[in-house]
């Protein structure tokens, strides 16, 4: 008889081997793929992994970062030149860490507000979705402000775990905050 174990399984993760002459393997269908068939692979939400075919180092990081730059190159921006600039100042700052969690929660609560949206919005026309987005409906209004809550509680346990963190260098110094 089977066992049924309540821990679900992991997800399986597309291998994409990179090789030497930047030719992008899929370890799925035994083919070569470009980076904007990568990018469509995450677009469909398919979870990938790319690694170094020689040396076996995950690169998944360097090819998601380069399909963003070859975005923003395109001619259809979504960072302004001011948070690009702000966002490299984290870099080696002590927030890098927070702003890094608060980014990703940001972006994880909005794309779970758009998925809800779209749900409600199955069957709609075009036309009646671009209605409904220009209107101030009750619908509209809580999922806004639902998210920019839930953005405030980040922010707030943010700036706790930072309160904790310089209290403690702080008593490590012998000095009370």
């Amino acid at each position: 008889m089977p066992s049924h174990s309540s821990v679900s399984p992991t997800p399986v993760r597309r291998v994409i081997k990179k090789y030497p002459n930047r030719r992008l393997y899929d370890t799925d269908t035994s083919t070569y793929i470009t980076l904007v068939e990568v990018k469509k692979l995450v677009m469909q939400r398919e979870s990938v992994q790319v690694v170094d075919a020689k040396t076996g180092e995950d690169l998944t990081r360097a090819i998601l970062l380069q399909i963003i730059l070859e975005e923003e190159a395109g001619g259809a921006p979504m960072f302004t030149e001011q948070a690009l600039a702000n966002i490299i100042r984290f870099y080696g700052n002590t927030m890098q860490g927070f702003l890094g969690a608060y980014l990703e929660q940001n972006v994880q609560t909005f794309v779970d507000m758009q998925s809800k949206m779209g749900e409600q919005a199955k069957g709609l026309t075009p036309e009646a979705w671009a209605q409904m987005l220009k209107m101030p409906s009750p619908l509209m209004q809580g999922m806004v402000g639902s998210y920019v809550e839930q953005s405030k509680n980040i922010f707030v346990q943010m700036q706790e775990q930072m309160q904790k963190q310089t209290a403690q260098m702080l008593g490590s110094f012998g000095l009370k905050p």
